[in-house]
């Protein structure tokens, strides 16, 4: 018999979006959280649910207005709308601070004692785009899908479509570092927008303390391990992200180095072993290297998740969720 797992609300907070919300993130007050959709972003009490509250001065007072946004980039006429918010969420740390991103590539950090309404930022990060790179479709691809802190709240991670970029907070002006997750992807652009896939949204996530090993892997209740040739070390900072044919990417910081492992379900056996994958983008195609023209581009792995304190990592492909932990001797 299988096991089914059911969720039930233990509160509706509703009424406050008129469009999808894409992202929620608690703050660390542990008492209030904020909910993003293309145009607003709202401040919740959790103990509230009929109302949400905009914070008001160093002292944090809650106004107790329906509906108050903390951001609001609405325009009066929507034929004016240029940008939307893609991602938004909470420093870790400092709970008058939050961030979001937006679909022209920027990421705006705001601080709720300035202003009820933060409709003006205190920092922006934006990479400058290189001229000789500019096509039809570069605002497509540098829209952030994600967009995460570090633990330790010093580093913020984003996602956009071909690329990972970790942003030191008190440099606005260029990433410290850049990973090319897909890059082989560039020459497919124009089929990727004719099927939509361009459009795609990718979650990142951040090793459980920053400072772990990486994880090796299960689904279900069953465990399968990594064994590789590949081993991030212990003490190093390493970031996850997803791709095409169920792929995802594993990137070392400290050594630069990099993995692709893929999920499927002809691993979901116990103790299975997880062999790295390569994509050939072109010429000869070697031994156990995937060509990019056989990619499944309706596989996809959007989401992805690390356990805060155990080597466990969950990602998510279509309507499946597989669960990965680190080898057990």
């Amino acid at each position: 018999m299988d096991l089914m797992v059911e969720a039930s609300p233990r509160r509706i907070f509703a009424n406050a979006h008129t469009y999808h919300i894409n992202s929620i993130s608690i703050n660390s007050d542990y008492e209030t959280y904020l909910s993003a959709d293309d145009l607003r972003i709202n401040l919740w009490h959790l103990e509230i649910t009929d109302r949400s509250f905009s914070i008001f001065f160093f002292r944090c007072n809650l106004l107790n207005v329906k509906s108050t946004d903390i951001v609001d980039i609405k325009p009066a006429n929507m034929e004016e709308l240029t940008e939307v918010i893609t991602a938004a969420e909470f420093h870790p740390n400092s709970c008058n601070t939050f961030v979001y991103s937006s679909s022209k590539g920027t990421i705006r950090l705001c601080d709720m004692r300035a202003s009820a309404l933060c409709d003006r930022h205190s920092k922006l990060f934006e990479e400058p785009e290189d001229p000789s790179n500019r096509s039809f479709f570069s605002e497509i691809i540098s829209s952030i899908s994600d967009v995460k802190f570090s633990h330790s709240g010093r580093y913020m991670m984003t996602r956009d479509y071909l690329s990972v970029k970790i942003w030191d907070l008190n440099m606005e002006n260029r990433p410290v570092e850049t990973y090319q997750v897909h890059e082989y992807l560039r020459s497919k652009l124009c089929s990727l927008y004719e099927n939509d896939c361009i459009f795609d949204k990718f979650e990142c996530c951040w090793n459980g303390s920053d400072r772990q090993r990486a994880c090796h892997c299960s689904q279900n209740d069953n465990y399968c391990f990594l064994e590789t040739k590949y081993h991030m070390m212990p003490g190093s900072h390493v970031i996850m992200t997803g791709s095409y044919n169920n792929f995802f990417r594993m990137f070392d910081r400290n050594t630069k180095r990099d993995i692709t492992l893929e999920a499927s379900r002809e691993n979901n056996k116990p103790r299975t072993v997880l062999k790295p994958r390569k994509v050939c983008a072109s010429g000869k195609r070697k031994k156990d290297e995937i060509s990019v023209d056989s990619l499944d581009f309706n596989k996809k792995i959007l989401h992805t998740a690390w356990h805060p304190k155990e080597n466990i990592i969950a990602v998510a492909t279509t309507n499946n969720l597989y669960i990965f932990q680190d080898k057990v001797n």
